[in-house]
């Protein structure tokens, strides 16, 4: 007994493109805000400052974080961990109840290919019936120019994206006006071509082949999550006119307007990114027939007739984990101090007994001014716990991101009741925050009582 195969699309060892009709709708209405969101985000954010800084901004040379006027340095590490918990645990927070929300509404691949690339496609070849006879046609003047033009608006798309997802790590202004570091420059080039062969070539072979999310989805969804999927107990049997209970038509419409290919009739797919096109498809149709789509969101649990909950074990435990993270940055953020400071002994000696008889120590005062202002900083030097001592270092000036090593000298009378070795605390106070540095002060034995 032989058996057959089942045959995948893409898979045959050649390409088969999908050519996805256009159609609107109230998901479509709701995509396209969050598109128009997400694009502001992408090539306004960049350009917007605060404290004299980029609103978001990762510079990896300096190694700082701009964030809402905040600068984040590597000692902020807790914040990055925090941030990155929070986003794993918004991932399965929201897939757990929408399903593949990020995939239909907020993956840049899907923002840039509906926003940029199928529009483009609209206008240079014409809808759906007319793109795919051209391309049925084989190689005709028309066909070559159209080609032509197309894609060498699809590499001016790519280099624009490459220039504005860039501009998050490099800054908008020096990126845009040439400023850049050729590092900088490179990376948009790689980041362009790797957005052309996609537009190109990839589109939903991306989804379907290389994105993990595709894969794992499975282990975050529940009975109860979501998702684009088929009334099959009023759909079926197909047929070609409407029966009593309004049953699917065979219209095709939730077909061809599906950028990934599929039929959604077939139940959940892996290739689904819940995009909600065929809703809006189905809803058209049916509209006319005074009945209700019969392509929507629902449940495992809601299509067995069982009862929809809004809140369940996984959601409840998701959201308290996003919350707890939520408050611990704030708190943390409440008690940061935004600069950083250490105290280390000058090298080569521990102490030295000046001409007076006193007992000099000298230290290395670093200090790095990460204050959310442009304005110079003044960070005043006092010692707490060691008695009759002189400070010869009050006061250290910093402008913004500025970094200063000053020797911090401090002198101490000769006393027999001097210990050996005397802890105390530098304090370092800036006008908005102050930090505590524990060091020591050492005495010769001949001057020193003891410990």
């Amino acid at each position: 007994m032989s058996v057959k195969l089942p045959v995948i699309p893409g898979m045959s060892g050649t390409r088969d493109w999908v050519y996805p009709q256009s159609v609107k709708g109230t998901f479509m209405t709701l995509r396209r805000w969050a598109f128009l969101g997400l694009h502001v985000v992408l090539f306004a954010g960049p350009w917007v400052t605060m404290n004299g800084h980029a609103l978001f901004l990762v510079d990896l040379p300096s190694r700082h974080v701009y964030l809402c006027g905040t600068i984040f340095t590597p000692s902020d590490t807790i914040f990055l961990a925090l941030l990155l918990f929070f986003l794993v645990f918004a991932l399965f927070f929201f897939t757990a109840i929408f399903g593949r929300i990020w995939c239909g509404y907020a993956c840049p691949q899907t923002v840039f290919l509906e926003s940029w690339i199928r529009p483009i496609e609209i206008w240079i070849e014409g809808d759906r019936t007319q793109r795919k006879r051209r391309d049925a046609a084989g190689f005709t003047f028309d066909l070559v120019w159209r080609k032509l033009a197309k894609w060498s608006v699809f590499g001016a798309v790519s280099f624009m994206l490459g220039m504005a997802i860039m501009s998050l790590f490099a800054g908008a202004r020096p990126l845009w006006t040439g400023q850049a570091s050729g590092v900088s420059y490179a990376l948009v080039a790689v980041i362009s071509a790797a957005w052309y062969i996609d537009f190109m070539w990839f589109r939903e072979q991306f989804c379907i082949y290389l994105c993990p999310y595709a894969r794992f989805q499975s282990a975050m969804t529940d009975a109860e999550t979501l998702l684009v999927s088929y009334d099959e107990s009023r759909g079926e049997p197909r047929d070609k006119s409407r029966g009593p209970e309004g049953g699917c038509i065979g219209c095709q419409k939730c077909v061809v307007v599906c950028p990934q290919g599929i039929d959604i009739r077939d139940g959940f797919q892996l290739e689904c990114i819940q995009c909600a096109r065929c809703i809006d498809a189905c809803e058209s149709v049916m509209g006319k027939f005074d009945q209700p789509t019969l392509v929507r969101y629902s449940s495992i649990t809601a299509d067995e007739g069982g009862k929809q909950r809004k809140f369940r074990p996984r959601t409840i435990i998701y959201g308290g984990l996003m919350t707890a993270l939520t408050a611990s940055a704030i708190v943390l953020l409440v008690g940061r101090v935004p600069f950083e400071a250490t105290v280390n002994r000058a090298p080569g000696t521990l102490y030295q007994v000046d001409a007076d008889g006193y007992v000099r120590n000298t230290y290395l005062l670093k200090i790095t001014n990460n204050e959310p202002t442009d304005a110079d900083v003044d960070y005043f030097v006092r010692l707490d716990g060691l008695d009759g001592a002189q400070l010869l270092t009050q006061r250290v000036t910093l402008g913004s991101e500025e970094t200063k090593t000053v020797p911090l000298i401090i002198r101490m009378a000769p006393s027999d009741d001097l210990a050996r070795t005397i802890p105390f605390l530098v304090e370092i106070a800036s006008p908005s925050a102050e930090l505590l540095l524990p060091t020591t002060f050492k005495t010769p034995a001949e001057i020193g009582g003891g410990g």
